[in-house]
């Protein structure tokens, strides 16, 4: 009775419980921390969401049970938005599920086509969900790099050729959390033409996909002629319209790995609370100028957090999507490792950033710094920064303390 349970042994000790044990530590002692950590947004969803939420809670039909594979309406509203936003026309009846935000789909479908030493292709540093969730499941996890480029080519067929059983299914996450990496749709071709010729589902997580600050927004997998045959996609309201809290996402593409969720989750949940659905169908259908309004927001937090690093000495690459910057641990704390340098700089600086091992080993050497505080505290945050290198004798020359130094993410 002493033995760990079976799915538990798998599970790592989570890499970001020694960073919040101290953070809650010292917020107990009065500390004022500035939690950079976790990417949870600090906005209110659009007023109109949130009126819409209210009035439907005054209908006395809506505190039953709903639906597992969410309303007919939200349905149709999503496909509405991939058709709008993607040209992508997906049938909300066999294409279309919704999701307890995108992590809870991920972890579910995993759960639906896994077998026990299944092999599952994932980037290395990605989101944990990623990995875990076909580790809960029983698979066998290979990294892959996670850079949109021949490299993730290379890595796919060396999988393919070597790995014993071969790879099942591939999972793939742009604009990228942690690294903040973008793909392009000619990308997306090479990894449809990839996984249609040797028999691989693909998991695409397009969670952060309206976080974007270039000129051109992130594409959908499915956007690729004959995606739907091995793809399908997971997308949230979480980021886009600051709902992290409701849990409400959705799954998107091919109809047999639709139906696997679809069946799964009929087991496991009633769906998410009516009034909640109703309130995503007027966020998807409504004005959409909220949107634009975060994208400049986390623009603009970007380039405030960006700039004070840059002037503390800290070369940052900027980042092109998401809400994080991945920032590579200054050479004098390499050898101290993510969560230690994270512990420190909290200790020191005031400011708590989520170590890079927690994304995976080859997040080792990096740490994760998200966009969710308003520029006043990011200012105060570099400020602190700057102090905390400038102790340890890490500091820019004066002529470049107001230069922009950090390079372009690599798009593929």
């Amino acid at each position: 009775m002493t033995e760990e349970f079976h799915r538990i042994r798998r599970l790592p000790p989570y890499v970001f419980a020694e960073v919040n044990k101290a953070k809650a530590a010292a917020r107990a002692a009065g500390e004022d921390i500035i939690d950079l950590g976790m990417g949870n947004p600090d906005s209110k969803p659009p007023e109109h969401v949130t009126q819409k939420l209210v009035e439907t809670l005054n209908n006395p039909r809506v505190h039953g049970y709903s639906v597992s594979r969410g309303i007919p309406g939200l349905r149709r509203a999503q496909a509405a938005y991939y058709e709008r936003r993607f040209g992508v026309k997906v049938d909300p009846e066999t294409e279309v599920i919704v999701t307890l935000g995108s992590k809870e789909g991920l972890a579910n479908l995993a759960s639906a086509i896994t077998s026990p030493g299944d092999t599952i292709l994932v980037p290395n540093p990605s989101y944990p969900i990623h990995q875990f969730g076909f580790m809960i499941a029983g698979a066998s996890v290979r990294s892959i790099p996670a850079t949109p480029d021949e490299d993730m080519l290379r890595a796919l067929y060396r999988a393919v050729k070597h790995s014993v059983p071969k790879p099942t299914a591939l999972i793939v996450n742009f604009p990228s959390n942690p690294t903040a990496f973008l793909a392009d749709i000619d990308f997306y071709k090479e990894l449809v033409t990839f996984a249609r010729r040797e028999g691989v589902w693909i998991l695409s997580d397009l969670a952060y996909s309206e976080i974007y600050f270039g000129d051109t927004p992130p594409p959908s997998i499915l956007s690729v002629p004959g995606a739907k045959d091995v793809a399908v996609e997971f997308t949230s309201m979480s980021k886009t319209y600051s709902m992290a809290g409701w849990r409400m996402g959705f799954a998107v593409g091919n109809p047999r790995l639709i139906q696997a969720l679809t069946r799964i989750k009929s087991y496991l949940d009633y769906g998410a609370f009516t009034p909640i659905q109703v309130a995503s169908v007027a966020a998807l259908n409504g004005p959409q100028d909220y949107v634009n309004d975060m994208r400049n927001l986390y623009r603009d937090r970007r380039d405030v957090l960006l700039r004070g690093l840059h002037a503390a000495g800290w070369d940052v690459p900027t980042p092109e999507g998401s809400m994080f910057a991945w920032a590579p641990i200054p050479e004098k704390f390499t050898e101290m490792g993510s969560v230690e340098f994270s512990k420190l700089l909290m200790k020191e600086a005031g400011v708590a950033v989520a170590p890079g091992l927690g994304f995976g080993e080859y997040g080792e050497g990096f740490v994760r710094i998200g966009l969710v505080e308003n520029t006043q505290r990011l200012r105060q945050a570099t400020r602190s920064i700057k102090g905390f290198m400038s102790r340890h004798g890490i500091s820019r020359p004066a002529d470049m303390s107001s230069a922009d130094t950090g390079s372009k993410v690599v798009s593929s």
